[in-house]
């Protein structure tokens, strides 16, 4: 005997034959997904939340059976499978904001070709009721995605963290952090000449991996501090130096000695960007920028080029990080120049409590009763 579909009543709901048919159609279509999903567990149900989302969305579910829709298909999805999660009302309004801002995004064609040039992104809208789904969503967990629909606004930033969090294996608290701190913004916002100095594929991903600011809040510094003590606090702190600037880069040294006609000079720091296949110089600065420091750059960079590259290494490239600049004196400074080079700013940096730093009343009155001592001593020797 054929099981009729049960049915559980909600709120502000008109059931009829045609839902029927629909829910039983999505249990069976849940039912091969938790099938897949042994072998394929996050790109299966991440599938089907895409199709849950996009038939809410096509079938324009709570005009045509109500506004209590949505929590009425979770009633009956949940009462067929009691065990799986993911399936409260919630969570399917949230499949739902996951599609709708994709769809939305992709009625623009250019808007689609210049992010599928610009990320590889295979994801190809046709003229099916439902968008097709990109297979590079599978490669992050639900929660990323979450995250992502919800702290950005166009679809060239949202693809950009869902491609950085696969690169990098960022778990969902980094990808948050870097949301927050508007990171594809920042991202390639260095001042350079890498598009007149290097091979393209070369010059768009060194200016990919250079920002227009880094964020030193992780060091704490005396208010006076100098470029020497920058230096020190980034090296002592070199993990949270390498997070800041990105995936790919190798720290080499601080300070790194290199002899040209027998004099010795020091690279602030000197990285390798695995990526890239080349050096990167770093240079600090503690002020504002200065035309003169694009030329002490530039030294440095092709003082690496002649004495470290090797034969498969690519042209070292130049990163001068300072307090401060002027996009014309930055620009006008890469005049003449033949080296790749980029300059950005740093800030947040944390000035130390000076009052921590100084002696407390009882230090104090213990360093006077030793002077008084030893000046009591000194005394006794003299009237002998």
């Amino acid at each position: 005997m054929e099981e009729k579909p049960i049915i559980i009543s909600s709120h502000d709901i008109s059931c009829d034959a045609e839902y029927a048919v629909w829910v039983e159609d999505l249990k069976q279509s849940y039912r091969i997904a938790q099938t897949n999903a042994v072998l394929k567990t996050n790109i299966e149900k991440l599938k089907w939340y895409w199709n849950m989302g996009g038939e809410l969305v096509t079938r324009k579910a709570e005009e045509r059976w109500g506004s209590g829709v949505v929590e009425q298909v979770s009633l009956d999805l949940q009462a067929e499978f009691p065990d799986s999660k993911g399936l409260s009302a919630d969570n399917l309004w949230a499949m739902k904001r996951w599609y709708s801002f994709y769809a939305e995004k992709c009625q623009d064609e250019k808007l689609v070709r210049s992010v599928q040039e610009m990320y590889n992104f295979d994801f190809h809208p046709n003229t099916a009721s439902t968008l097709p789904f990109p297979e590079l969503f599978g490669l992050i967990p639900w929660g990323h995605h979450l995250d992502i629909v919800r702290l950005t606004n166009t679809l060239p930033e949202a693809v950009f963290y869902i491609k950085k969090t696969i690169q990098d294996g960022w778990k969902r608290v980094v990808l948050q952090r870097y949301l927050k701190a508007g990171l594809y913004d920042k991202q390639g916002g260095a001042i350079s000449n890498f598009e007149e100095q290097l091979p393209m594929a070369q010059a768009e991903l060194a200016q990919e991996i250079t920002k227009e600011n880094y964020d030193f809040g992780f060091v704490e510094l005396p208010p006076d501090y100098t470029e020497l003590n920058l230096e020190m606090a980034l090296e002592q702190h070199i993990s949270r130096f390498l997070l800041e600037l990105g995936s790919g880069f190798a720290f080499i040294g601080r300070q790194k000695e290199i002899i040209i006609d027998g004099v010795s000079r020091r690279i602030d720091m000197l990285f390798y960007h695995v990526r890239l296949h080349c050096y990167v110089v770093v240079e600090l600065k503690a002020v504002r920028f200065e035309p003169e420091f694009a030329g002490k750059l530039n030294f440095y960079v092709n003082a690496v080029n002649d004495i470290l590259c090797g034969e498969h290494d690519n042209p070292t490239i130049g990163i001068l990080i300072c307090s401060d600049m002027k996009q014309t004196e930055v620009r006008y400074s890469f005049k003449g120049l033949s080296t790749p080079i980029g300059v950005a700013t740093y800030n947040n940096v944390q000035i130390a409590n000076i009052e921590r730093e100084l002696p407390s009343v009882e230090q104090l009155q213990q360093k006077i009763k030793q002077l008084e001592t030893q000046l009591n001593i000194q005394k006794q020797k003299e009237g002998k």
